[in-house]
């Protein structure tokens, strides 16, 4: 069960992050999105690398499709891995599954997508700070051009409630239950609301990157869920 306790501290928010790794990439043309190369490493290990450059107090990955290459992918990274055998039942399946293994205090939890793969560190720095400056709410929604991004912020006392499965899908439920408590970050940029689903998603991305993809992939989209609860599993570190 997640340690973190609600404490507002506008001048030093402490942070812990799930980074959302177990989807089926249905609509990549038989590859897993997140084995695919950018600049030289897997998409999903350029993610995880920018969410542990932003200080979090702890990152928990949670794995689920093919999850075996996502723990090679990442392999040496300071991060808990959770594997999730429900993962094909849905995102929020998945939000559940890694907010429970949260363990370090923490004031706010920040949900993060693994394809969401130009994000970098400042990027989740800039929710983290406007979380702080928030003048009310306690979930935090980026918004670029009129549409809703990714990664969400919620306040550490809403924890019960996203364990026990009242999240449908993802975030969603929880925006819409307590919307007089959400916040939204207008962004001046859309890395908030890009992600990379298709295999026209991922050329984009890698054209945005300067058109370095990199080695190929690391693991096949076929590889199957995780034998769930004999994953190995890496203690998080503190960051920041």
């Amino acid at each position: 069960m997640n340690a973190c306790a609600s404490s507002p501290s506008p001048a030093a928010t402490a942070f812990s992050a799930v980074v959302l790794a177990a989807g089926l990439s249905s609509r990549m043309a038989g590859r897993h999105k997140l084995l695919l190369p950018l600049r030289g490493e897997p998409a999903v290990r350029r993610t995880v690398r920018a969410v542990l450059d932003a200080g979090p107090r702890e990152v928990v990955v949670v794995t689920g499709f093919n999850g075996r290459a996502i723990f090679e992918a990442l392999d040496g990274l300071p991060v808990t891995f959770r594997g999730n055998p429900r993962y094909a039942q849905g995102q929020m399946t998945s939000v559940a599954a890694g907010v429970a293994a949260l363990q370090s205090p923490c004031d706010v939890v920040m949900i993060c997508l693994a394809d969401q793969v130009l994000l970098e560190a400042a990027d989740y720095r800039e929710l983290v700070e406007a979380w702080a400056a928030r003048p009310r709410g306690s979930i935090l929604v980026p918004m670029s051009g009129g549409e809703r991004g990714n990664p969400v912020l919620f306040a550490a006392s809403y924890t019960p409630e996203v364990v026990n499965g009242h999240v449908n899908p993802g975030c969603r439920k929880l925006i819409a239950e307590h919307g007089d408590e959400v916040f939204v970050h207008e962004a001046a940029h859309d890395r908030f609301t890009t992600d990379m689903d298709t295999p026209e998603d991922y050329a984009r991305i890698v054209a945005r990157l300067g058109g370095e993809a990199g080695v190929g992939e690391t693991g096949a989209a076929s590889g199957g869920a995780d034998p769930t609860g004999r994953m190995p599993v890496v203690s998080a570190t503190e960051h920041g």
